[in-house]
């Protein structure tokens, strides 16, 4: 995103791509999450402005994303407000940008027409906010019915499915596929919570669980990375082979995010999903790092290197021996996530160094070939 400050809100829209991004004082955090899923549910089923165009004739983002376009003004939006029409202002904000914006597609999304009001007290530090929402979300009872896919790799992933779906929604329900953040999964309050109002819409709901996440088993010494595709679209694949004459869409968080969007990229016209959702996607890995370790971000960082110990020494043993340039004592000590990461992740994928990983696995050099709808929030 060269051309989105991090500073000002921001709403980015093409025919095919949908960006919000909120101030950095605003930027939504798990719980804020949960007070927009209803825009995002009501987004999905909204009848999209490009319905009947087939997907081989969708437009590249990189002819749509021009710089001259990406340039406009909210001042064209306040000017298009007053044509005469009686219409309100579409977004309150004097800063956003709009890019190829379509009023149809606008009108689905109710909270990006009010300003955004933090929950009170607590979301007046986004820091507060992520830590209070994390101690005091409630967990959702959901029973699960879990599937194993065997990967080619003799891997394995875990699908968790919601028990029951089967005989109470119909064979064409449309499908959601939710990729948790990095060692998330199904246990997690804000899947559960998304996984929930969605069925309450009707949909039948999958959380992929990514190796050794959720209890999912580990069968080989590889776990999965920010670059690693493969998994993910061996569940696509699955899900429709399994439910052919339903719509298939994908929802991520955070790393989640970051592996969707490199998929959507990797597939352009050819991506078998009907639409797609990233939420906090850190996009830049390498911008992504430097900020994990500036003041209370590292607090995030060693939280996420405790989970990730805590998987690798459920499997300690198949990485006993290893050739190479593993350093397993550096992963299985590890402070922080570039630790983890240097130590056993870009061995694993044949990076050079952490730098290496990190620059070559960002969903920023992916994101102009995505084909498919795809609304972003930050």
């Amino acid at each position: 995103f060269p051309h989105v400050s991090t500073t000002q809100p921001q709403f980015l829209l093409a025919p095919r791509f949908l960006a919000v991004q909120r101030s950095e004082k605003c930027i939504p955090n798990l719980s804020a999450h949960c007070r927009r899923e209803s825009d995002l549910m009501a987004a999905l089923q909204t009848p999209s402005p490009f319905a009947g165009t087939a997907r081989r004739f969708a437009p590249r983002l990189r002819y749509l994303l021009l710089p001259t376009t990406m340039s406009l003004s909210s001042s064209i939006v306040s000017s298009r407000s007053r044509d005469g029409d009686g219409e309100q202002p579409l977004l309150p904000h004097s800063s956003l940008e709009i890019a190829g914006a379509r009023r149809g597609l606008l009108a689905g999304f109710d909270s990006l027409r009010r300003p955004y009001r933090a929950f009170p007290v607590f979301a007046s530090n986004r820091h507060v906010e992520t830590i209070f929402a994390a101690f005091t979300r409630s967990l959702p009872t959901v029973a699960f019915r879990r599937e194993c896919l065997r990967t080619p790799d003799d891997g394995a992933v875990a699908l968790d499915w919601v028990s029951g779906d089967d005989r109470a929604l119909p064979g064409d329900a449309p499908v959601l596929i939710l990729l948790p953040g990095l060692t998330g999964g199904s246990q997690d309050t804000y899947v559960r919570h998304m996984l929930l109002r969605a069925r309450s819409k009707g949909w039948r709901v999958v959380v992929f669980n990514s190796r050794g996440c959720a209890n999912s088993p580990v069968t080989t010494a590889k776990f999965y990375s920010a670059s690693f595709t493969g998994d993910l679209r061996q569940v696509v694949d699955h899900v429709l082979t399994r439910y052919p004459q339903s719509n298939i869409y994908a929802a991520g968080w955070s790393l989640g995010a970051n592996i969707l969007v490199r998929y959507l990229g990797e597939e352009t016209d050819k991506c078998s999903l009907s639409g797609a959702v990233s939420m906090c996607n850190p996009f830049n890995l390498v911008i992504a790092d430097e900020d994990f370790h500036k003041g209370f971000n590292n607090i995030y960082d060693r939280a996420l290197a405790n989970s990730l110990r805590a998987i690798f020494k459920k499997h300690a043993l198949l990485f006993e021996g290893l050739d190479g340039e593993y350093d397993i004592p550096k992963a299985a000590n590890a402070k922080t996530v570039r630790d983890f990461d240097e130590g056993l992740t870009r061995v694993s994928f044949g990076f050079r160094s952490v730098d290496d990983y990190y620059s070559n696995s960002s969903s920023s050099d992916s994101i102009k070939n995505v084909s498919i709808p795809l609304l972003c929030i930050q």
